[in-house]
């Protein structure tokens, strides 16, 4: 980078701040003065609106007007129990609504935005929202620009403002220029002094343009378009109940009240509510799994995914490279000492090096850590790193030899920066020394080689041979074979007025530098269990191919293969060799011939990230639900291509967040797998509740029906406050335990589920009419049995009790829809059995408190009198229980196995 422009001494003055940043002190001082560096936000939920909106309710209005007609035919305490149904349902919608808002608004809070700055000159990364008037900001390509700010260092700066402008052609900038909040970095670096930060920024003075409402997800308009249907339907039903009642003689206005109860029970107003807390403490448990899902249509559509296309570096491996080899002058040296810590000695033959004899060796080491932008600094007895973990594991390299980069600065001040590309695989520095320029290069051995017309072996140069290039060649897929992650390192000098700018090309060779990224432990088990899932995974690197096999073998990801098939084509069968790919071989494939392959590769080696849209779609050609990982900003197009696209919390760039619908916070390919688990899990709640719901609202319109059709309206089965009471209790409590019901066992050993999908598919549909006829008609024959026209409240209080039974039994069978509950174990949702607890309390209280059982029309039950409810709705259990077993050959049918 250059030296700071005398006109932004100015700025610095006004601002009372230098190229050094703040102090620690000095920027806390700031942050009460100015305030949080945030977007004021216009519409925030608050309790008070979601106690207002539980007034837009259908099932609230219904419940009013059963009132008023209540009222209006002097049936006061009804009129009075109603409205306490009324108070209960608006302060239990509230509770459980206003609590989902509560989780996701923590949701959104663990994604904390970062930013590097310079605090007490020295590199930190600090919350986005702390950043202040007067710090300077260190921005690398992919970052999101936090605050507006006046440029006084860029290298090859190009900035997207199309957030501001709408213009989507990326902007150049240089020294003096203003970058804006809300904007990024496409390519390049810069040192930026901030001048505005929050709403005094150009984005906030415009905030009102960008607070957009959030769109329902198609899972949410499923379930949505899903209760409109229902509602109709128990609408229709409950309307032909009030028009059988009426057809026989039945008092209008009791009629009505009948109806408008009946209503109540059947409308299946628990679905969006039961959705909402679903999703919210799904996707919540999924963060404390490190996987932070941005969108809800990410749960839909993790449940499906059939394909993970993944990054090797700090995904598959623990990214905490580690430099182990130096290949130089035709020796091999080894450096011993793990991780990020600067410890370690360097060895030759197992003897210590001393670096006074190796020339080549110290230029080497001083230009892996000159050309460099990572930095290591020891506080208390901890080692703190910013930067890249490749270039990390390099500055601590060169510390293990004494070289600090801080030092070496002095002696060599960096000029300035040809920033890595991923097209040219290098990047390089230009430094200004007593002597002249020297300039060092660090890249990919393939890339960085053909660029050398010398070579250095201890101090001295010579003209490189083809033996040099051979042996150089022959060292580097040795390393690579071994795991190892290979660098070249060049330099290049003269004097200051000889150097031509051209600093990449008749370069001197130094060496080879070998790291390693080992894997991390848990992925093995983890591709196990996608195998035993039905979900292939593939790796997507930019390392050398043999580097990329060898760690593909050590975590298993060509087990269970016999072979990547078998192809005519003389091409195919040489590319498609060992079910890996280089980036080359992929450019020589047209589009036809990769889609021959596209399902045999395993590992995709020296790739582009421009390459990752092309595995995407050709494998969503193939109809795959595909999830994609990716960091940097040439991965956004990949991200958003692909169902799942997934950004890395840890290295990941701004850029890349943006385009995801789910962010790894810990980076690590295990998460995915777990996020897969919880989304498969969420989605199997989903489809539990909405089929116990829906059996439950259509077995009360089933027992009026048919209690109003053969008995007459005098000896109809249940009354209205009766039916109220049984919706109240059996309807949210059950399904919210269903939404929240524990993983299964075995849900990562079933093949992906069929996006195409519909909560009600024929086994689904099959259970829900069956059930709902049998509880329905089990009731009946309850009361019947009860001889009603004796005792048409006991019969009443017994056909009660039956229907409130279920509620104790019926849920559990719904747990699994194929399993025993047995088998998966009747206490491991305490949610339900505290759900179930307070139904059979709440029933007792109404049935045995005196006056309050007068209210109702019940009377209390003898032990013995209790045995026919007890054991109707235990036997309808048992019978939904044998159903699931029946049906099991649909299901198999419906996943396709």
């Amino acid at each position: 980078m250059g030296s700071t422009p005398l006109g932004i001494k100015d700025t610095f003055k006004e601002l009372d701040s230098s190229a050094d940043g703040l102090t620690g002190q000095e920027a806390l001082s700031r942050l009460e003065r100015y305030g949080k560096n945030e977007l004021e936000e216009k519409e925030k939920t608050t309790a008070l609106k979601v106690f207002a909106g539980q007034f837009v309710n259908l099932i609230v209005w219904v419940l009013m007007a059963a009132a008023v007609i209540s009222l209006m035919i002097d049936e006061v305490i009804d009129f009075w129990v109603i409205m306490f149904t009324i108070a209960v349902v608006i302060v239990l919608g509230f509770v459980q609504e206003y609590r989902a808002e509560k989780a996701m608004e923590a949701l959104k809070s663990i994604v904390q935005p970062e930013t590097t700055v310079m605090r007490d000159k020295k590199l930190r990364k600090i919350a986005t929202g702390d950043v202040v008037p007067g710090d300077v900001l260190v921005l690398e390509t992919g970052d999101k620009i936090p605050a507006d700010a006046l440029l006084f260092e860029t290298v090859a700066l190009k900035i997207d403002e199309s957030a501001l402008t709408g213009e989507s052609v990326p902007v150049r900038k240089v020294e003096e220029e203003s970058i804006f909040a809300g904007t990024q970095l496409v390519h390049g670096k810069c040192r930026a002094v901030v001048t505005e930060t929050g709403m005094s920024t150009k984005i906030g003075q415009i905030a009102s343009l960008i607070q957009t409402k959030e769109e329902d997800t198609p899972l949410q308009v499923k379930i949505t378009k899903l209760s409109l249907t229902l509602a109709f339907l128990a609408i229709l039903a409950s309307a032909i109940t009030f028009a059988i009642g009426i057809s026989i003689g039945a008092p209008f206005a009791d009629m009505l009240l009948i109806s408008l109860a009946l209503a109540v029970a059947a409308v299946p107003e628990g679905l969006p509510l039961t959705l909402t807390i679903t999703l919210a403490y799904g996707m919540k448990k999924m963060a404390g799994h490190n996987a932070i899902i941005r969108k809800m249509l990410a749960v839909e559509t993790l449940g499906s995914t059939t394909v993970i296309c993944t990054d090797k570096t700090g995904t598959l491996t623990k990214n905490e490279m580690t430099v182990e080899k130096i290949f130089t002058g035709g020796n091999v040296l080894e450096f011993t000492g793990a991780g990020y810590v600067p410890k370690g000695d360097l060895l030759k033959r197992g003897d210590h090096v001393d670096l006074k004899d190796e020339p080549t060796t110290i230029k080497l080491l001083k230009g892996i850590a000159l050309c460099n932008n990572s930095a290591i600094e020891k506080k208390q007895d901890k080692w703190e790193v910013v930067g890249d973990p490749t270039e990390i594991a390099l500055t601590v390299a060169a510390a293990k030899a004494d070289l600090w980069k801080d030092e070496l600065g002095k002696d060599y001040e960096m000029v300035e920066e040809i920033v890595f590309t991923s097209e040219r695989k290098l990047m390089s520095t230009i430094h200004s020394t007593s002597e002249g320029m020297v300039s060092f290069t660090k890249g990919a051995p393939e890339f960085v080689l053909p660029q050398c017309s010398m070579i250095e072996k201890n101090g001295e140069l010579h003209p490189i041979t083809e033996q040099d290039r051979e042996k150089i060649l022959e060292k580097n897929l040795d390393f690579a074979s071994s795991a190892y992650r290979v660098l070249a390192v060049a330099s290049k000098e003269g004097p200051k007025d000889k150097m031509d700018g051209d600093f990449e090309t008749d370069m001197t060779f130094l060496g080879l530098v070998a790291m390693i990224d080992p894997p991390r432990e848990e992925v093995k088990g983890a591709i196990e269990m996608c195998r035993k899932a039905g979900i292939q995974v593939i790796m997507i690197t930019g390392d050398n191919q043999e580097t990329a096999k060898a760690i593909g073998r050590s975590i298993g990801l060509f087990e269970g293969k016999s072979g990547c098939g078998v192809y005519e084509d003389e091409k195919l069968r040489r590319i498609a060799e060992d079910c890996a790919v280089t980036g080359d071989e992929l450019e020589e494939l047209n589009d036809e011939e990769f889609d021959i392959i596209v399902e045999n590769i395993n590992v995709y080696a020296r790739t582009m990230p421009e390459q990752k849209l092309r595995i995407v779609d050709a494998l969503q050609k193939k109809g795959h639900i595909v999830a994609m990982t990716g960091d940097g900003v040439n991965d956004a197009p990949a991200l958003k291509k692909a169902d799942i696209g997934i950004a890395m919390g840890i290295k990941g760039t701004d850029v890349a967040k943006e385009s995801s619908v789910m962010i790894l916070q810990d980076d690590n390919f295990a998460t995915i797998v777990e996020a897969v688990r919880g989304g498969r899990t969420i989605y199997n709640n989903i489809e539990k509740f909405i089929t116990y719901l829906i059996s439950r609202n259509f077995t009360l319109i089933i027992l009026i029906m048919a209690g109003i059709s053969l008995l007459g309206f005098d000896l109809i089965p249940l009354l209205a406050l009766q039916i109220l009471f049984i919706n109240m209790f059996n309807e949210i409590m059950p399904a919210i335990s269903l939404g929240l019901d524990p993983a299964t066992e075995g849900i990562m050993k079933r093949p992906p589920r069929d996006p195409n999908d519909n909560f009600l598919k024929k086994r689904n549909l099959f259970l829900v009419i069956t059930l709902a006829f049998i509880m329905g008609i089990a009731s009946f024959l309850v009361f019947a049995w009860s001889d009603p026209a004796g005792d048409t409240i006991m019969a009443r209080t017994l056909t009660f009790a039956t229907v409130v039974s279920m509620i104790l039994f019926i849920p559990l069978a719904f747990r699994s829809l194929e399993r025993s509950v047995i088998s998966i174990g009747i206490f491991s949702n305490k949610l339900m059995i505290a759900g179930v607890t307070a139904t059979f309390f709440a029933t007792m209280s109404v049935m045995y408190i005196p006056k309050l059982n007068e209210a109702f029309g019940l009377l209390p039950l003898s032990p013995i009198e209790w045995i026919m409810p007890i054991g109707v709705a235990f036997g309808t259990f048992l019978f939904a229980e044998g159903l699931k077993y029946a049906t099991r050959s649909v299901r198999q049918a419906d996943d396709g196995k």
